[in-house]
C-alpha cells in the first residue's frame, strides 16, 4: 500500500473515531480505548507527512544541485 493511499486511510479512520467520540453514549472505557487509537493514528499519519517533506527537501535539493 503506498504511503498516500495509508495516509488517506488513516485519516480517514481518525475522522472516524473522532465522530465517535463524539458522541454522547460512549462509555469511558471506549473513549479511553478509543482516544488510544486516535493517538496512534494521529502519531502514524504525522511521520507520513515527515516522510513526505523530507522527500520533497531532497527533491529540491538535487533540483538545485543539477542547475
Amino acid at each position: 500500500m503506498s504511503q498516500a493511499k495509508s495516509f488517506e486511510k488513516q485519516l480517514s479512520e481518525l475522522n472516524r473515531i473522532i465522530e465517535q467520540m463524539e458522541q454522547d453514549d460512549v462509555g469511558l472505557e471506549a473513549s479511553l480505548k478509543l482516544y488510544e487509537q486516535g493517538v496512534k493514528l494521529t502519531r502514524s499519519c504525522q511521520q507520513i507527512i515527515s516522510d513526505a517533506e523530507q522527500k520533497i527537501q531532497e527533491l529540491m535539493d538535487q533540483n538545485r544541485e543539477s542547475e
